[in-house]
């Protein structure tokens, strides 16, 4: 049985988004649930738009989502005597021809044919044909090579999302495959690159179908059969729009800043596409053992942050507590805030906050009150920490002075002073959390208090 290899394969034009990550996750899925082989290639061709930056972002949100890949990174540039090889053995073949068309003539074929409401197409003025005079070449011009496309009968293939595709060869003219300064052309490449690194499935996204014919004539001219073919449609923004980097998406790597975890991402991204029954939270290893091509959605899928902090929710719930201190941590040295993630209070605190935070930034916040300093809002220190409350405030302080510093001995020293003073539990409750927490909603003030500093708490009660 034949070794499944797929491959992404970018062109570092632009930072690399969700809507791009995509085609990234689906063919990374797909190797690894079939033990196949995931290649990265760098298609960096548009020597005037591609740019490190882009590259290091595509390679740093890729190690960031866990999208470990086998072969590569390949570079396109790096393979031109390859191509320029290929070419002359084209040539050779009779498989392609230099075309002395200028610019100009082109243009002035297509009005005519637009004139004439035909499509607009080269028309085979250089292509050699038995018994065919070709013009005289001009002097000083520097030729395309063009593609022999082959005239009559259907490209046709199976599309594993779209269903059977079939396109006339009449529609297609013939493809210039390598510019006049010798330099070859994207779809010629990407044949090239396919078949040398033995490409079985190309997972990619559907504004390629157009390409497809092309290069399967291509594959076959070179006597190869095409891989199989997947074009996933379209990941659109929460306006509807294509998502883009004109239209406000942002880098992959952003969402790592912002606080989202890579599971939550993967699993939400995977979900924009394909489906396994209504799993909507997964495992990246649950992925893998469930991922096929026959399950991926054939209509588009729109991108929806409130969704996906959801589902990072999820998964900032299920993240171990020690794990979720070490991204704190992370979150928090931006802030010029330094902790020791391996302080066994970091992981409790995570703990006991989780379940109210949507992202590790929002996490941070809540901890950020145990290493500096906070500023309860006049409003709340008006609302809450009152004269007729203050005497109470100092019970507790005199009372948490003098115990063990654990939530039993907390919380039997907040019943004592509520006892002492006649009060309900929120009315001392409360005060407390906004002098020592800068808020007046947190969970249960005895577990938040154990976590913090003994003498952090006994300062701050010790303002009124």
């Amino acid at each position: 049985m034949t070794q499944i290899r797929t491959r992404f394969a970018p062109s570092p034009t632009g930072f690399i988004h969700l809507g791009n990550i995509r085609s990234a996750l689906y063919p990374w899925a797909f190797a690894r649930a079939n033990n196949g082989v995931f290649i990265l290639r760098i298609e960096d061709t548009d020597v005037e738009r591609s740019s490190q930056a882009a590259v290091d972002v595509i390679l740093e949100g890729m190690q960031w989502l866990g999208l470990d890949h086998d072969e590569g990174p390949y570079f396109q540039m790096q393979r031109m005597e390859r191509y320029k090889e290929v070419l002359g053995q084209m040539l050779e073949q009779g498989l392609a021809y230099k075309c002395y068309m200028s610019a100009e003539e082109l243009n002035a074929l297509r009005e005519r044919q637009i004139a004439a409401k035909e499509k607009p197409r080269y028309d085979g003025t250089w292509r050699p044909e038995p018994g065919k005079t070709l013009p005289p070449v001009p002097e000083g011009v520097q030729p395309v090579l063009r593609f022999r496309n082959p005239v009559g009968g259907s490209v046709v293939w199976d599309d594993k999302v779209k269903g059977r595709i079939e396109i006339s060869n009449d529609e297609l003219d013939d493809l210039v495959i390598a510019r006049p300064d010798g330099t070859p052309t994207y779809n010629f490449c990407v044949v090239v690159d396919d078949l040398d690194m033995a490409i079985t499935h190309v997972i990619r996204g559907d504004d390629h179908v157009n390409n497809t014919p092309r290069q399967i004539n291509i594959f076959r001219a070179l006597g190869k059969e095409p891989p199989v073919y997947a074009h996933l449609p379209t990941v659109l923004n929460e306006q509807g729009e294509k998502m883009s980097k004109r239209h406000g998406a942002k880098k992959v790597t952003d969402y790592r800043d912002e606080g989202f975890l890579p599971e939550a991402v993967v699993n939400y991204l995977a979900r924009l596409g394909w489906s396994h029954g209504d799993d909507e939270i997964f495992t990246r290893e649950q992925l893998v053992a469930w991922f096929d091509l026959d399950h991926l959605g054939k209509s588009p899928g729109q991108f929806d942050e409130t969704k996906l902090r959801w589902v990072n929710a999820q998964h900032l719930k299920a993240c171990d507590d020690t794990v979720l201190a070490g991204l704190v941590a992370e979150q928090l040295a931006k802030r010029g805030i330094e902790v020791d993630p391996a302080d066994e209070r970091m992981a409790r605190r995570c703990a006991l906050f989780k379940d109210r935070c949507a992202t590790t930034v929002e996490l941070a916040d809540w901890l950020a009150m145990y290493l500096q300093d906070v500023t309860p809002s006049a409003e709340d220190l008006a609302t809450h920490v009152t004269d007729a409350v203050k005497p109470a405030l100092q019970t507790l302080a005199g009372k948490l002075a003098g115990v063990a510093w654990e939530k039993g001995a907390i919380q039997q020293a907040i019943k004592e002073s509520i006892a002492a003073h006649g009060l309900k539990m929120p009315q001392l409750a409360i005060p407390v959390r906004v002098l020592v927490c800068g808020r007046a909603q947190t969970p249960s003030i005895d577990a938040v208090l154990e976590l913090f500093n003994q003498k952090i708490v006994l300062d701050r009660l010790h303002i009124v």
